[in-house]
């Protein structure tokens, strides 16, 4: 988490090349003699106690990098037990790391879906239910909007015939546990759903399209209580976050280390980076290896742990680009004591320039090899795509599926250790998952902002794998 006040550092425009993948990130670690890891791992960070101010770090940044445990021993006979033992270790991982990793793989049901399925429709035809994934989402005021393989659009729905109990069945459809709230909006809209007499699996398989709608009164639906933390937010960053500030922020434990941040966005789900989980090591793949901690400050005050049932990474991940950059986990229990962080709505924007904020237990000063123990905040803002790929920033490295975000100056960006966690904007007093932290050139360097996976343009897969998850 990076905060400055001094002289920015020399801009490193030569250093970008439109030809070329974005920057990749080094390994903190001090790596022993002869010893070799790939850097585009990602590692676990040993945490110290961390000063509230940053300064900027030159090498590159955040995919979340770790600290190797330094030991010491005596002797020649110690040197040679090291040897040995780094040895085996690459034996192992070359005679079996391929196989484990296609087993993995092989594990992995593969969606199939006949030539007759019909998306929408309410009746699952793919093996794993992706025709009926992608037929609800939420409009401005949360207005519930549906498409049905009848509508092909998406439509309100209308609020007559409305209950709790639909309710409760179209957000548990959509990954949550129950509704929170649910409304009436007026609407001039000519085309609706409307209800019918018995709800099925599925609220598109339960409406009907129609051209009336008694007083014009649709359903408003929120799933969740979120984005209204009890504790007031006002900081002005580079500051150690305060309880309650940021309840949904999520430390990911590989191995018992904190190596990458999230965000509870369901009672069941966490949103973080696929870059979390490389395929180079099969390792990284496996739920029983990662803890999830959130709620809390202090990595010195660990909460209760959360297992992870399922990681679901991207299908379109470019580890190159770095685009689709996102995943979910889903926990092995609901998370229900603790308030997630708001998704945005359909067609939801944040104007450039509005000041937003990134937490997390990332590193806190320059080369440094540790990560902090208090959970950091920073607000930074928004930055235009065509200004962050100009030739002087990012050099068209920036798709559609990414959000620039910090400061051209330098000063204010994530870093290390921060992969993974959140973005969030505040609009009508709610906060909203803006972001996830995904790569950029360095941390708080000169025309080198942070760049984020941007939630807008991927909450259809989001919504699509809650629902399958």
């Amino acid at each position: 988490m990076e905060h400055r006040q001094t002289e920015a550092p020399p801009s490193y425009d030569s250093a970008v090349n439109r030809n070329t993948p974005p920057p990749s990130y080094p390994s903190l670690q001090t790596l022993a003699a002869n010893q070799i890891q790939p850097d585009n791992i990602p590692q676990p960070i040993i945490q110290t106690a961390a000063p509230c101010v940053v300064e900027t770090i030159p090498s590159q940044r955040r995919q979340v990098l770790g600290t190797s445990k330094r030991c010491c021993y005596g002797g020649s006979s110690g040197t040679a037990v090291v040897v040995v033992l780094v040895v085996i270790a690459v034996w192992l991982g070359v005679r079996y790391g391929s196989k484990l990793w296609a087993l993995s793989e092989s594990t992995k049901e593969t969606d199939t879906c006949p030539s007759s399925s019909v998306d929408c429709d309410g009746k699952r035809d793919c093996s794993q239910g992706s025709d009926e994934t992608r037929c609800v989402r939420f409009g401005t005021a949360n207005e519930l909007q549906v498409m049905t393989s009848k509508s092909k659009l998406f439509l309100p729905v209308c609020a007559h015939g409305w209950n709790k109990n639909i309710a409760d069945q179209t957000c548990k459809q959509l990954g949550f546990r129950q509704s929170y709230e649910t409304g009436v909006l007026l609407t001039t809209s000519s085309s609706f759903q409307s209800v019918t007499s018995e709800f099925t699996n599925t609220i598109q398989g339960s409406v009907n399209r129609s051209t009336s709608c008694p007083g014009q009164q649709i359903v408003s639906l929120n799933c969740s209580k979120c984005g209204k933390p009890p504790v007031s937010t006002r900081i002005i960053g580079g500051s150690v976050a305060a309880e309650g500030q940021w309840p949904w922020q999520a430390s990911l434990h590989f191995q018992g280390h904190h190596t990458c941040g999230g965000t509870l966005v369901a009672p069941d789900f966490i949103i973080t980076a696929a870059h979390c989980f490389p395929k180079e090591s099969p390792s990284y793949q496996l739920p029983s290896n990662w803890k999830v901690y959130i709620g809390f400050v202090s990595q010195l005050q660990l909460p209760i742990q959360y297992h992870v049932k399922q990681i679901i990474l991207h299908e379109n991940y470019d580890p190159a680009t770095k685009d689709n950059d996102i995943a979910l986990l889903k926990l092995d229990k609901p998370a229900s004591n603790i308030q997630p962080i708001c998704l945005p709505v359909f067609g939801q924007t944040f104007s450039p320039a509005q000041r937003c904020w990134t937490t997390g237990f990332g590193v806190t000063r320059q080369g440094a090899d540790s990560s902090s123990t208090s959970l950091m905040a920073v607000t930074v803002d928004l930055i235009d795509s065509s200004v962050c790929n100009s030739p002087k920033v990012y050099g068209g490295k920036i798709t559609e599926n990414m959000q620039c975000a910090g400061d051209l100056k330098g000063g204010r960006d994530s870093c290390q250790g921060d992969s993974g966690g959140p973005l969030v904007c505040k609009a009508d007093e709610q906060w909203y998952l803006t972001g996830v932290t995904s790569w950029g050139d360095g941390c708080g360097k000169l025309n080198r902002p942070g760049i984020y996976s941007n939630v807008g343009r991927l909450l259809m897969w989001i919504y699509g794998k809650m629902q399958k998850g």
